[in-house]
C-alpha cells in the first residue's frame, strides 16, 4: 500500500479522492505525534486542578452540561457517550464513504487541538490500515454538535463493538479485531466527545460529490457537444466573442470546450436548418457554466473544512486555554451541499431536454431514433425515464439548510441539517450519471443517421468507445441493459476525470 504521511500540510479534495482509490496506508509524522502528545499532557494537567469544570470532559453533554462528573467516572462517561449516541438508522452508508469519514476523523484529530492521546489516533490508523471500516448509517445527524450518531458508529470498533466492513463482508467488530490481532481501546477523558464532535460525515459526502461533480461538468460538455452535432446545431453561439462580453469563468470554459469538441466535424459543412437552436443546445455555456461556478465555490468551502478542527471544546496548549465554541456546526457544508445538488440537477435537467429534442423527429432524424417507428418504439421511453429522474432531482433539491429543529432540551436550538443535505445531494449525483448515460446513448444513436458524415476526432473516439459495448439499435431490445452499460462507461470516465 502507498504510504500517506499526515504531517500538518494542507490536504485537498483531489488528494483525498486519489488516496481513497490508491488504498493508501496512513502514517503520522513525528512532528504531528509530538503536537498531539503535548496537547494531551496540557489537558491532563488542567483536569487535575481541584476546581476544574470543563465542558464534556468532566461534565455531562448538551443540556446536561452543568452536571459535574466525578474523576473515577470520567472514562465511563466517554464510553457511555459513544454507546448512547450510536443510534443511527436508515440505509447503510456506502463503504467507500465510511472509509473516507474514518480518514477525515484521523486528519481532524491530527491537528492537536482536541485533547486526545496519540494512542487514540494511532488506533484509528491501525484500523484504517488493516482495512477495517466502521459500518455507519445515513440517518441520525442534525449537522450540529457534530455528526453525532454517525460518528458514534465510527467510534464503536475502537471499543470492540458495532459492525464493520471487512474483506467484502459486514462483520461484528469484536470478531474482526480478534482475527486481525488488534486490541480494543479504553477511552480516556475528552476522547469520546472528540470522536463524536465534528463534521466528518457530511464532509465525506461533500468530498465525493464535489470531486465527481467537477469531472461530470467536463463530461457533460463533451456529451452535449455530441448531441449538438447530431442535431446539426450552429457553432456560432460558442464563439468566444459572445462570452468575452459576459465573462463568467464557467461560461468561458464551457464555450471553449464545446467549440473545441465541434471543431473539425463535417457537420459544420452542412446547411443549417434553423437560424437559432433551442436553448438546451444554444445556452449550454450559460447553464453548464453556472453549475461549474457553483461547483468551484463548493470546492473552496470543502477544502477549508478538510483542514479545519471541528470538534468541541478545543484545547490550545500553547495559549493556555480550553475554549468551548461551535466549530461542530456544519452550516457551511449544509449550504454548499444544497448548492451542489441544485447545480448538478441543472446539468441533468438540460440534458433531458436535449434527449427530448433528439427523439422528436426533427431536423431529418426519425421519430424516436428508430428506422421503423410504430413497429418499434426506439428511444421513446428513454426520454420518459430521463424525465422521471429529472423530476426526482427537483424533489431532492428542496434545501435542507433552511430547516432546523430544536434538540437537547433547547440547548441545541439551531442545527444545520448538513447530513440530510449530504445524503440527498449524493442521490442527485448518482442520478446525473444515469441522465448522462441516457443522453450519451441517445446522441450516439442519433448521429448514426448522419452517416457517412464524420464528427470531430474526440467525439468520434467517444462514439467508438460506446459502440465497443453497445451496438446500434436496429430494432427494439431490452433497453435497460444498454443504458446500464452506458452508465458504467460514464462512471469510468468520471473517475478518470478526477484521477
Amino acid at each position: 500500500m502507498i504510504p500517506f504521511v499526515i504531517k500538518g500540510s494542507k490536504i485537498e479534495v483531489s488528494t483525498l479522492y486519489k488516496k481513497q482509490n490508491e488504498n493508501c496506508s496512513l502514517v503520522l509524522s513525528p512532528e504531528i505525534k509530538k503536537e498531539i502528545a503535548e496537547n494531551r499532557t496540557y489537558l491532563e494537567t488542567r483536569i487535575s486542578e481541584p476546581e476544574a469544570v470543563i465542558y464534556g470532559i468532566n461534565t455531562g453533554f448538551g443540556s446536561l452540561c452543568n452536571i459535574k462528573i466525578s474523576e473515577e467516572n470520567l472514562e465511563k462517561l466517554q464510553e457511555n457517550l459513544v454507546l448512547s449516541h450510536a443510534c443511527g438508522m436508515g440505509d447503510q452508508v456506502p463503504e467507500k464513504i465510511c472509509r473516507l469519514i474514518h480518514l477525515l476523523k484521523i486528519i481532524n484529530l491530527s491537528h492537536g487541538r482536541s485533547g486526545v492521546r496519540t494512542e487514540l489516533v494511532e488506533k484509528l490508523i491501525e484500523l484504517y490500515n488493516a482495512g477495517i471500516t466502521p459500518l455507519i448509517f445515513q440517518q441520525g445527524s442534525l449537522g450540529a454538535s457534530g455528526d453525532l450518531a454517525p460518528l458514534a458508529h465510527l467510534s464503536l470498533p475502537l471499543l470492540g463493538k458495532g459492525k464493520v466492513y471487512y474483506e467484502g463482508k459486514i462483520t461484528e467488530s469484536e470478531k474482526v479485531l480478534k482475527s486481525a490481532n488488534i486490541k480494543s481501546l479504553k477511552l480516556k477523558s475528552k476522547e469520546g466527545l472528540a470522536l463524536l464532535n465534528g463534521t466528518q460525515f457530511s464532509l465525506a459526502y461533500a468530498c465525493i460529490i464535489v470531486a465527481e461533480a467537477k469531472s461530470i461538468f467536463h463530461l457533460a460538455n463533451r456529451i452535449a457537444a455530441l448531441s449538438m452535432d447530431a442535431f446539426v446545431c450552429d457553432i456560432a453561439p460558442f464563439d468566444h466573442l459572445i462570452h468575452d462580453i459576459r465573462p463568467h469563468p464557467g461560461q468561458l470554459i464551457t464555450a471553449a470546450e464545446i467549440y473545441e469538441y465541434l471543431k473539425g466535424s463535417q457537420i459544420r459543412k452542412a446547411t443549417l436548418v434553423s437560424i437559432q437552436d433551442p436553448y438546451s443546445f444554444r445556452c449550454v455555456p450559460q447553464v453548464h457554466g453556472a453549475s461549474y461556478s457553483a461547483i468551484l465555490h463548493a470546492l473552496d468551502v470543502i477544502n477549508t473544512e478538510i483542514n479545519s478542527v471541528t470538534d468541541n471544546p478545543n484545547v490550545f496548549h500553547r495559549e493556555d486555554k480550553i475554549l468551548s465554541g461551535g466549530n461542530f456546526h456544519a452550516q457551511p457544508l449544509a449550504l454548499i451541499l444544497d448548492y451542489l445538488a441544485i447545480a448538478l440537477a441543472e446539468l441533468g435537467s438540460i440534458s433531458e431536454r436535449r434527449v427530448y429534442q433528439l427523439i422528436n423527429g426533427d431536423r431529418g432524424l426519425p421519430d424516436f431514433l428508430t428506422r421503423h417507428p410504430g413497429l418499434h418504439s426506439g428511444f421513446m421511453i428513454a426520454q420518459y425515464t430521463a424525465a422521471s429522474i429529472v423530476s426526482q432531482n427537483k424533489q431532492y433539491c428542496t434545501p435542507a439548510s433552511v430547516d432546523s429543529i430544536v434538540s437537547s432540551k433547547g440547548q441545541e436550538d439551531h442545527v444545520s441539517m448538513a447530513a440530510n443535505a449530504a445524503t440527498k445531494a449524493y442521490r442527485v449525483l448518482n442520478n446525473i450519471k444515469s441522465l448522462l448515460a441516457i443522453e450519451l446513448l441517445t446522441a450516439v444513436q442519433a448521429f448514426e443517421f448522419r452517416r457517412p458524415v464524420q464528427s470531430s476526432v474526440p467525439l468520434e473516439q467517444m462514439m467508438s468507445e460506446v459502440r465497443e459495448i453497445i451496438p446500434f439499435l436496429e430494432e427494439d431490445r431490452l433497453m435497460h441493459d444498454d443504458f446500464k452499460k452506458a452508465e458504467t462507461l460514464v462512471e469510468k470516465w468520471i473517475v478518470q476525470g478526477v484521477l
